[in-house]
């Protein structure tokens, strides 16, 4: 196994730990944003393979917040992309009030709500619209998120002045007051917010909503879970409802679903749906799936099949029979309990015909098979002529089943043999025809190639347009981890700057105090070395602080006789006794002889431990 290949299932491995220890599932997420930003955590804690952090995730629990926190970008802000915002204040809200009866509730739900801002955002726009007092009895606004930790911050609604520059001011002077130097939000307005934690991939929708905003989320997902959670999205929105996503996002594989309003600001609408007393009756497989939540197309299809005048029915990859249009039911007797049977079980998978090693043989080969002219006796004594074609059925690139067709030739296999001796007489005809048909043959085989090279540059387009659409969200990922990041250093200097200006205070605070003192105070380090020394040593011994700094207090050539200083020194260096005094003789700057008193005090820690000595001078009369 690769290198590569290798990292990646010790990938896996910890995302399927995570969801298993935490029940955060990862595994829906793109791979490249994912494992960048879990090796970036990993960086901070000095680590350098996967199975080397999840041992020490097993170890730390406390570690599972910093890994979230990372993984987890919440960044967002109010209004963000402001001329968008316009456009769903100025059109889409209105549109929505007024579809709206007087009694009516608007429901809509923020999704990856982060922070909360583009909740309160929406809840803003709303009460400038309704009032407050109608955004309270007729509108409900959900907004949720996956991180605790956001949701905790949402609620608490205070946010600094950098988080509030966006706010119109007209809305921060309405419903923003100043506290403690930051913006709280009124609680008239944070009420109308609903704040609670949901998975967008397991958790069930809200349903029975006006408006759906999931902005810059649903590009943090893989193609498949990003298919997951859009059909969640349809369930959940009302038709003519309408779906908000970021500007690094599209819905090019639903157009059929969702109608764009706005494509430059990624406002969709959601397509009128069938009601389901419309729809024609049919035997579906039992998905699971909400029957009411059928697309136009999927209506069409159904009535088509239940419709045809060909007997037609639909195995499944388990072999069991799933669909039977109102013509195989009649003809072969096929009842709705037979439905989701295995098809070797039924009369049909032998009679007329063997289909079940032809069945086999349709998903070995993935091909079209045809059984033609095989005879079928019927009651009342008669024979019918049959076509059968084995049609793989295809989807997403995956074989959903087979479907079979009973094509009845009975009556064109006995125009056959009428025909034959009026064929005789056409032969001269045919002959002559043959040619044009060669002619017209050529041409439709031209067309057919053209239709084939066009088709597939038209994928080769697509693919190229879903590869871009891609790089695109990645690119919008990576940009709003570098904001997080640049975020996160923007508070890391703020707190230096602080730590450096409360280190001057103290800094100045301490001369202050040492200038103060009418002795001199020298301190050494433990190899004897002047780490300080005040302006009254500067005046008894006539050497500045710059003179001294860094040298050994052995080698200095002053009045004051340093030898008999070692040992009381080298005491409180050993064992950090208490403080010794001595009265030496010496000679200040200017020859004058005089006695001073010598304190000799250990300089400790926070811990007691001795770092250095402190030497008190003190000049007493002769």
């Amino acid at each position: 196994m690769s290198e590569p290949e290798s990292a990646n299932g010790e990938f896996e491995r910890l995302l399927e730990y995570l969801r298993q220890s935490r029940g955060f599932d990862f595994t829906g997420y793109k791979r490249p944003s994912l494992m960048r930003r879990v090796v970036g955590r990993m960086q901070t804690v000095k680590i350098d393979s996967f199975p080397e952090y999840l041992d020490y995730l097993e170890v730390h629990p406390e570690e599972f917040i910093a890994l979230f926190n990372t993984i987890l970008i919440n960044v967002t802000s109010f209004f963000r992309d402001e001329p968008t915002w316009k456009f769903l204040a100025e059109v889409v809200l209105p549109q929505i009030v007024s579809g709206k009866k007087e009694d009516a509730p608007i429901r809509a739900w923020s999704a990856g709500c982060a922070s909360g801002e583009e909740a309160y955002s929406l809840a803003m726009l709303m009460a400038e619209l309704l009032g407050i007092d109608k955004l309270h009895t007729k509108v409900k606004i959900y907004a949720t998120d996956i991180d605790e930790e956001a949701l905790i911050t949402a609620r608490q609604a205070v946010y600094s002045e950098k988080n509030i520059q966006a706010v119109p001011a007209h809305l921060r002077e309405k419903y923003f007051e100043r506290i403690n130097g930051n913006y709280a939000l009124h609680s008239e307005l944070r009420h109308a917010v609903i704040f609670g934690r949901h998975d967008l991939v397991q958790d069930a929708p809200i349903s029975h909503l006006a408006l759906l905003i999931c902005r810059n989320t649903l590009m943090y997902f893989n193609a498949e879970t990003q298919a997951r959670i859009i059909s969640r999205f349809n369930y959940a929105i009302n038709p003519g409802g309408f779906l908000f996503l970021g500007k690094a996002e599209m819905l090019l594989l639903y157009s059929q679903v969702y109608v764009p309003v706005d494509l430059k600001h990624r406002i969709f609408a959601k397509a009128a749906e069938l009601d389901a007393r419309d729809r024609p009756p049919t035997f579906v497989p039992n998905t699971g799936a909400d029957p009411n939540q059928l697309t136009l197309n999927e209506a069409l299809h159904n009535a088509v099949f239940e419709g045809s005048q060909l007997a037609q029915i639909v195995v499944g990859p388990n072999g069991d029979l799933l669909m039977a249009n109102q013509q195989a039911r009649q003809l072969y007797g096929i009842q709705p309990l037979d439905l989701a049977r295995p098809f070797r079980d039924i009369e049909l998978s032998y009679q007329p015909a063997e289909l079940r090693s032809l069945i086999d043989q349709v998903y070995a080969e993935g091909k079209i098979v045809t059984l033609a002219n095989v005879e079928q006796r019927i009651k009342d004594g008669n024979t019918r002529r049959l076509d059968i074609h084995l049609v793989p059925v295809h989807g997403n690139g995956v074989l959903l089943g087979v479907c079979i067709t009973f094509n009845d030739v009975t009556h064109a296999r006995r125009l056959e043999a009428e025909l034959v001796s009026a064929r005789m007489e056409l032969e001269t005809a045919s002959e002559e025809l043959q040619t044009a048909n060669e002619e017209l043959q050529s041409t439709n085989e031209e067309l057919e190639t053209t239709n084939e090279e066009l088709q597939s540059t038209n994928e080769e387009l697509e693919t190229t347009n879903e590869e871009l659409q891609s790089t695109n969200e990645e690119l919008e990922t990576m940009n709003e981890e570098m904001q997080s990041t640049n975020e996160e250093l923007q508070t890391i200097n703020d707190e230096l700057r602080q730590r450096s200006d409360e280190l001057n205070r103290s800094n100045s605070f301490l001369q202050s105090i040492l200038a103060s003192l009418r002795g001199g105070v020298i301190v050494v380090d433990p190899k004897f070395t002047i780490a300080l020394w005040n302006t009254a040593s500067e005046e008894l011994w006539g050497l500045r602080f710059d003179e001294v700094k860094g040298q050994s207090l052995f080698s200095l050539d002053i009045g004051l006789p340093v030898g008999q200083l070692r040992k009381p020194i080298q005491a409180c260096l050993a064992d950090g006794t208490e403080p010794q005094e001595l009265i030496l003789d010496a000679v200040n700057r200017r020859g004058r002889a005089l006695k001073c008193r010598v304190a000799v005090n250990p300089l400790k820690d926070s811990h007691g431990s001795s770092h250095g000595a402190i030497l008190l001078i003190e000049e007493m009369g002769m």
